[in-house]
């Protein structure tokens, strides 16, 4: 096992420090997220609930393009005719745990660093930040896929997890005992993560946030998101224009997160009251 890592890095590294600055590709991937929502004790009928599982289901099944020279790549999301009101994002300007990005996610892994325009509520965030490096233990399987071999590795991750249970509690009373006892909407776990990668493509780059192996990740899984590569392009007779962007209002992650989270609980709170809900004027539904 050992032997064949070093094999296959020594290779990769040989093989990448040749690689020309217009080496350049595509991939398509194709992501599922499984679902698994907790509506606690909030009354709702079966066939509303089967209504709501289905629709979270189809908007969690996406197909993604990453375009990728020798150190930079762009995730975009493919639109679909489908779903004209696909709003690309869904994760707070995070490509979080594996799902898409609010925006189209540019990574440069020379510099180590990502960059994501995102529309929040009519105001344009440019999200600039670190990647995240992933502690990779390369393994000694390997499987096919498509027309490329590829190698196993695998990392641990804390990833935030939305808390269905909090997010579609029934409100009742503004009183002292719910705020008390009233969970988090999110929650941090960590969970393990496999990636399959192939040599025969020695870019360190991969779907959504992934990348820091010695080839392109051409599948990646969580606990709950699995993410395949469907299809590849190499060197296309048109040339690949991969542009970082640049407008919007410079922010960090945890900005951005801080600036989400308390633009959520804004609308949370004006929801209620013009339902009558805790700390509204009406006291009821008219």
């Amino acid at each position: 096992m050992k032997n064949r890592t070093i094999t296959a890095l020594l290779i990769i590294f040989t093989t990448y420090c040749g690689i020309s600055q217009d080496f350049q590709g595509n991939a398509t991937y194709e992501s599922k997220t499984q679902v698994n929502m907790d509506f606690g004790n909030r009354q709702m009928p079966e066939d509303r609930k089967k209504e709501i599982m289905e629709r979270m289901k189809k908007a969690n099944e996406r197909t993604y393009e990453l375009a990728f020279n020798a150190t930079e790549s762009i995730y975009e999301e493919v639109e679909k005719l489908d779903q004209p009101g696909n709003d690309r994002g869904g994760r707070g300007g995070r490509f979080g745990a594996m799902g898409g990005a609010g925006g189209d996610l540019y990574k440069n892994i020379k510099d180590e660093k990502y960059l994501v325009k995102n529309d929040l509520f009519g105001k344009i965030f440019l999200i600039e930040d670190n990647l995240e490096k992933l502690d990779w233990k390369l393994e000694s399987d390997t499987k096919q896929i498509g027309n490329y071999t590829a190698f196993k590795a695998t990392a641990v991750k804390t990833v935030k997890r939305p808390n269905m249970r909090a997010i579609f509690r029934r409100r009742g009373e503004n009183n002292k005992e719910e705020e008390e006892n009233k969970e988090e909407e999110f929650t941090e776990k960590e969970v393990s993560i496999v990636a399959w990668y192939t040599p025969e493509i020695p870019i360190n780059q991969g779907p959504s946030g992934y990348w820091g192996l010695p080839g392109l990740i051409l599948a990646v899984s969580d606990d709950v998101t699995t993410i395949v590569c469907s299809k590849i392009t190499m060197n296309p007779k048109d040339k690949i224009e991969i542009k970082a962007p640049s407008k919007g209002k410079k922010v960090t992650q945890a900005e951005y997160d801080e600036i989400s989270r308390e633009k959520m609980k804004e609308m949370r709170e004006n929801f209620q009251n013009r339902r009558g809900g805790p700390g509204g004027r009406g006291g009821g539904r008219l």
